[in-house]
């Protein structure tokens, strides 16, 4: 099955969302997803679809990398984690790569309380992913 038919509920989802600057391409057995979410929960159902696709990621074979807008509404979240940096990641799940860390007591910006796991996240460097929500305080 061609990648772009397998993951065309995503992309049609992705369209329908309206997923600006979205970019689909297959390249070297991999499909790219490319574009800019208006909100967290945009992006967060896209990884969704993406999951129920392909259940817990595990093909390695589509690269889904959506961002949030800057301008969307977001709020922050301090690191609350024993002394350690705090592992941000490409989707919400430990397999997924590793894009990014935010330093114990760091302040970074809380795009979207995804699910009672995993929360959105933007560093003050501008690197967006996910991060484990039992690590990470709500701030006011």
């Amino acid at each position: 099955m061609a990648l772009q038919e397998k993951y065309k509920q995503l992309t049609d989802a992705a369209s329908t969302a309206g997923i600006t600057n979205l970019s689909v391409r297959e390249q070297d057995g991999i499909l790219y997803v490319d574009g800019t979410a208006a909100d967290g929960n945009t992006k967060d159902q896209l990884w969704n679809i993406y999951n129920q696709i392909d259940p817990n990621f595990a093909s390695g074979d589509l690269v889904l990398n959506v961002n949030v807008a800057i301008d969307a509404i977001v709020t922050h979240a301090k690191v609350i984690t024993e002394s350690s940096n705090l592992n941000i990641r490409k989707g919400p799940g430990t397999d997924q790569p590793i894009v990014g860390k935010a330093a114990h007591g760091e302040v970074i910006t809380l795009v979207n309380m995804s699910n009672d796991l995993w929360w959105l996240v933007r560093t003050n460097d501008g690197e967006e992913g996910y991060c484990y929500a039992q690590y990470l305080e709500p701030q006011s």
